[in-house]
């Protein structure tokens, strides 16, 4: 399993870079849009560091961990999403203006960033359940940290500071519908994470 911890280590350290500059940058100027997207990141980099740790540790605490990671996050994430959300309505009755230019350059480093951690993790990945629903997952971040960059075109070309905050409820709605949707299909995987979950599966078969 050794072979697994060095490319699940750069894809922890790609992903922190990617949500630090994107929450950064969305605080700097008021883009909900970036910041959205850094939270969503950010839930990422939680599974990611989780399963890296389920690598090394021992199996009965690798699982418990999983197990507390999956429920801390998926609470987590809808928490946030949901007050996100509510900034973003807020945001239309008090209109605040956001540089286009900004979510475009950095919602495009962030697709950049996403699609680097998926080709970290897809070698790994074709041995590995756990690391390849992982890679399959950042695959999809792409597509959503191109979001930010439509927002940012959109508001270049109409001067309108109302795309920032659509783009992010749509962003918010998204995440907390997916989250949930997989809280239902998961059922007792969620709270008890069987083999596809577990970084010690190879000793298993």
């Amino acid at each position: 399993m050794a072979h697994y911890r060095k490319p699940l280590a750069a894809a922890v350290a790609l992903n922190t870079l990617i949500f630090v500059v994107e929450g950064a940058a969305g605080f700097e100027v008021n883009s909900l849009s970036l910041m959205m997207d850094s939270v969503h990141n950010l839930s990422d980099e939680m599974a990611l560091v989780f399963l890296y740790l389920a690598f090394i540790l021992p199996l009965g605490i690798s699982r418990n961990l999983m197990r507390s990671a999956n429920l801390f996050n998926s609470v987590g994430l809808v928490a946030v999403s949901g007050i996100l959300l509510w900034q973003a309505v807020l945001r239309f009755n008090h209109p605040v203006p956001v540089p286009g230019l900004v979510p475009l350059l950095v919602g495009l480093a962030a697709a950049a960033g996403n699609w680097g951690v998926a080709r970290l993790l897809r070698d790994p990945g074709r041995d590995n359940p756990a690391i390849r629903l992982a890679y399959i997952h950042n695959l999809g971040d792409i597509q959503v940290s191109l979001a930010p960059v439509v927002s940012g075109l959109l508001a270049m070309a109409t001067g309108s500071p109302l795309f920032d905050p659509l783009v992010a409820g749509a962003i918010a709605v998204w995440i907390v519908g997916s989250t949930l949707r997989e809280v239902v299909l998961s059922h007792e995987e969620l709270i008890w994470p069987g083999k596809i979950e577990c970084g010690h599966s190879d000793h298993q078969k």
